[in-house]
């Protein structure tokens, strides 16, 4: 589908924050093995995680910023899909969360974490400065994560969109009949 133009906000991909670091670091390799940053407090809405955001591993996650790092709970992410884009400009992961399973209020509208918030953040895929954006979805049990290769690549990490929600900021996969699990 294609973008009308006024829909889409140019403006540059703020700057990374801070150092980056392995507490929060995320990254994308298949639909079971990736990470996403998360609040690090029970409870702490992501919007207002920016400040404190943790990245946690998919369980037995084979990334090395994962060792030592904390896992996903078990049942946290209830269904997982992973895209990348034929010319190698991005890779994603989208699906369906159980925030039960988590410190996340299950009622939080949610948040955008991203390449300026928390310190340090970053995606494996594309290295420290490029561009990422991750929403978080408690209240519509889903995720999205995208990561793309370049630094200030606003027309597929667009950091702009995150109050549209996941299905605009990073179209893919929220329904998997094939498992009988949706988010939608």
């Amino acid at each position: 589908m294609r973008r009308k133009r006024q829909d889409l906000d140019t403006r540059p991909t703020p700057d990374p924050t801070g150092a980056a670091s392995d507490a929060t670091t995320v990254h994308v390799a298949s639909a079971s093995d990736f990470s996403l940053l998360l609040p690090g407090r029970q409870g702490e809405l992501v919007s207002e995680s920016e400040a404190d955001g943790v990245a946690y591993c998919a369980s037995g996650s084979s990334a090395p910023h994962c060792a030592g790092r904390p896992a996903m709970q078990q049942g946290f992410i209830r269904a997982a899909a992973v895209q990348q884009d034929p010319n190698g400009a991005w890779i994603q992961v989208t699906g369906c969360i159980d925030p039960s399973k988590s410190t996340l209020d299950p009622s939080d509208a949610g948040g955008q974490l991203d390449v300026r918030f928390p310190d340090g953040a970053q995606c494996t895929f594309g290295g420290y400065g490029a561009s990422f954006i991750e929403l978080i979805e408690p209240a519509l049990n889903r995720f999205c994560l995208r990561c793309c290769r370049d630094h200030g690549d606003q027309v597929n990490c667009n950091s702009h969109r995150d109050r549209l929600g996941c299905e605009n900021a990073v179209p893919g996969t929220y329904d998997f009949p094939e498992i009988g699990v949706s988010c939608l």
